[in-house]
Formats: structure tokens, C-alpha cells, sequence
């Protein structure tokens, strides 16, 4: 089964993740399948491949709760018209809510 998942780049103390596909049996830093995007949450900016992962969401892969979030932040599910769980979505709110 395939994710779109973070891996995490940059350097010490300034992270910046890529949004990737990835097997689930793969290490958060093992071989990606193919890069999608980008997140940098200290700039709070965030680029999506967004005909790669339209391709990827119709072939059966599972975005991750936080990137799921990034790309609902994005408007990623109004242009596409994926539907999405907003009952998850609430729980995962207050969850990251915690982190602020």
C-alpha cells in the first residue's frame, strides 16, 4: 500500500519536509516512489504537484492525518473534489491544537 507521506530534509534546528509516495513498509527516510511537494512550516508555505496527487489519491494511496491536513489547508479537496472525513479532520484539529 502506498502513502503520501512527510520525510524530513533540511538541516538541524530549520526543517523543511517533502510531501512524498511511499510504501508503508518504508522508514520515514527510506526510498520514496516519486515527490509530490513540499511543506516548510516556519515560512508556512507549501507546493503540491497537484495532477501527481490526484494521480496517486485515484490509483488507491492514502495520504497520512498531516498531510491530509496540509492539503485541506491548501484547498486541495475544493479543486479536486476528493471527499474527505470530516469527522477525522475535528479529532486531528484538536490534536495539533495541543502543539500550539
Amino acid at each position: 500500500m502506498v502513502k503520501l507521506r512527510l520525510k524530513r530534509c533540511g538541516r538541524k534546528q530549520r526543517a523543511i519536509y517533502r510531501i512524498v509516495a511511499i510504501d508503508v513498509r518504508s522508514r520515514r527516510e527510506g526510498r520514496d516512489l516519486q515527490k509530490v511537494g513540499f511543506y516548510d512550516p516556519i515560512k508556512k508555505k507549501t507546493y503540491s504537484n497537484v495532477p501527481a496527487i490526484l494521480d496517486l489519491l485515484e490509483k488507491g494511496a492514502q495520504p497520512t492525518g498531516i498531510v491530509s491536513y496540509i492539503l485541506r489547508k491548501a484547498e486541495f479537496f475544493r479543486e479536486s473534489q476528493v471527499p474527505f472525513d470530516a469527522e477525522f479532520f475535528k479529532e486531528f484539529q484538536v490534536s495539533l491544537d495541543f502543539y500550539k
